[in-house]
């Protein structure tokens, strides 16, 4: 029997919870280790074997090392059993792949770190959010959700008639947006993106990784 795969990183980051979300629908225990990449002493040391850059995620399957989030749900979709997240048509798994790209390169930093960290992480901390960085973040995240909607087309799913990475993909991201109320809004604007995110609401790894905030 291969040992249960190991994930390294904070259960809060949005590429955890991706990786969670992917195992979660293929159905593979793992085991999760915490690991604090923003300690004042820097990422512990022995983690920066796992991952030199020393950010989070990174993974281990039977003696198999591997690092960069969207390589690990590739890797879990194909080395398990169970339903698969990658379409098997070239031009959809392309559109998978360009979906994950738009929100790694352009939708990440406006919808998590500028509309989330300042309307929501900052006060919690007792400072006062960049109200101008949150303004000028709008109209990036809504060109962002706008093409994502646009590339989805008429699709049940982000990549197609079925559940992808793609989805598994956004999900932690627009999860922490639509935490503040910019973010809601954004998201209700699109029509079929708000309803392709009440679908994945009720998806039951959603409802165990990011909806009870696990």
């Amino acid at each position: 029997m291969r040992p249960h795969p190991i994930l390294f990183g904070a259960a809060y980051s949005v590429y955890v919870r991706a990786v969670r979300l992917a195992l979660a629908e293929k159905g593979v225990p793992y085991d999760l280790v915490e690991v604090d990449v923003f300690a004042a002493a820097g990422p512990p040391a022995d983690y920066l074997q796992r991952h030199p850059f020393g950010r989070i995620p990174a993974f281990e399957h039977d003696g198999f090392r591997l690092y960069e989030s969207t390589a690990i749900e590739r890797y879990v979709d194909e080395a398990f059993v169970g339903p698969k997240l990658q379409p098997a048509e070239a031009m959809a798994r392309a559109r998978l792949n360009q979906i994950t790209s738009i929100l790694d390169n352009y939708a990440y930093r406006p919808l998590v770190w500028d509309i989330y960290v300042e309307r929501i992480s900052a006060p919690k901390e007792g400072r006062a959010g960049d109200e101008g960085r949150i303004a000028a973040a709008v109209p990036h995240a809504a060109l962002c959700l706008k093409t994502i909607e646009d590339l989805m087309g008429e699709n049940t799913w982000l990549a197609g008639p079925e559940i992808s990475l793609a989805d598994l993909h956004a999900a932690p991201m627009i999860a922490y947006a639509v935490m503040a109320p910019e973010g809601l809004d954004l998201l209700q604007a699109r029509a079929r993106l708000w309803a392709w995110w009440e679908r994945l609401l009720r998806r039951p790894s959603v409802a165990a990784v990011i909806a009870a905030g696990a």
